[in-house]
């Protein structure tokens, strides 16, 4: 039960964190172009992480995995900047639209609620197949309703 919570305090700040940094690549994408703001945020993220390998990599004594082998997985998953990378552009424009910050990350997260139940549905990306049932669908329904809310509820 404490490890649910301290996980669910870790997602709660990465969603935290992910607001910040839509918001800072928005504000970038304005200054200078939605591809530009996406390229520095990558950039300098790519940095970040480097300094933060290295640091663990330190203090580990030369490895910085949990057991894991390079090379020992398939290349897909190491593909996974590309959709942050589109995503990264994507919200740049959305934020700037019509939709706001707010507007944008709730329907973002009802994109990542129904990829995750199409995903575990099928199985895709060797997530463990489940069940989606009606409890699932109404989940989707209120999400969407409250992303509504939040888009039109502020509407002036």
């Amino acid at each position: 039960m404490l490890r649910q919570f301290k996980d669910g305090l870790l997602a709660i700040g990465g969603g935290a964190l992910l607001a910040l940094m839509i918001d800072s690549n928005s504000q970038l994408a304005m200054a200078t172009s939605p591809v530009f703001s996406s390229w520095l945020a990558h950039g300098v993220g790519a940095l970040v992480a480097l300094m933060v390998l290295s640091l663990a990599t330190g203090l580990r004594g030369g490895s910085a995995s949990r057991g894991a082998q390079p090379g020992h997985s398939p290349l897909w998953f190491y593909l996974g900047g590309i959709p942050g990378a589109f995503t990264v552009l994507l919200a740049a424009v959305a934020v700037n639209g019509r939709l706001s910050l707010a507007g944008a990350i709730a329907l973002m997260m009802v994109g990542q609620v129904v990829f995750g139940l199409v995903s575990d549905h099928f199985g895709l990306l060797r997530v463990p197949l489940r069940r989606v049932g009606s409890r699932d669908l109404l989940v989707v329904l209120c999400v969407l309703s409250g992303s509504v809310m939040v888009i039109f509820g502020g509407a002036r």
